[in-house]
């Protein structure tokens, strides 16, 4: 139910003021493909889509050009390296997913942006550089988020537990003797 739940609220807030980037789309996805229902795992993917043919088409009035659909195969891989987080939800592991997020996000989206722009960046190396400089500022604000969201979502389900007080029995071998 949190990953429907953290889902819904990585969609709405891309509605609503942000600083850029600053979302918990990251976190959100990763979430969903570690902890929700694997016969589900497209509906991240669907919810995502819709909110940015929403956004480009009606809130921004921009054109579509073949640089969303490498952010749309993106949201895919993320969901995915959510799934390797199913048995490993430890800070580390859910850290390094956040870190790969994001820079593969940068990486990935920019580049696009360079490749599909006519006349924004020019087709060379400097372009390129161009491109990706203008970037950073974003890119810091991405990470953040990304970081700060993902650790939250993942603690939140261990500080529920935590508060429920139900004990957690795993590894009491006692019951076994």
């Amino acid at each position: 139910m949190l990953a429907y739940l953290f889902l819904v609220i990585a969609v709405a807030v891309r509605f609503m003021p942000h600083p850029w980037t600053f979302t918990p789309v990251v976190a959100a996805l990763l979430f969903f493909g570690a902890r929700g229902s694997k016969r589900t795992l497209w509906f991240p993917f669907a919810m995502l889509v819709a909110s940015d043919i929403i956004l480009t088409k009606f809130v921004y009035a921009y054109h579509f050009s073949w640089d969303q659909l490498v952010v749309w195969a993106w949201y895919a891989a993320i969901i995915w390296l959510g799934t390797a987080l199913r048995d490993r939800q430890r800070p580390l592991p859910v850290i390094a997913a956040a870190l790969t997020s994001s820079v593969s996000f940068f990486v990935l989206s920019n580049f696009a942006v360079w490749a599909s722009s006519t006349g924004l960046y020019p087709k060379t190396m400097e372009g390129l550089v161009s491109c990706f400089a203008a970037a950073v500022p974003f890119f810091r604000s991405a990470l953040e988020g990304d970081l700060l969201f993902t650790t939250v979502f993942f603690a939140t389900p261990v500080v529920l537990h935590f508060l429920s007080g139900i004990p957690d029995h795993t590894g009491d071998n006692s019951a076994a003797a």
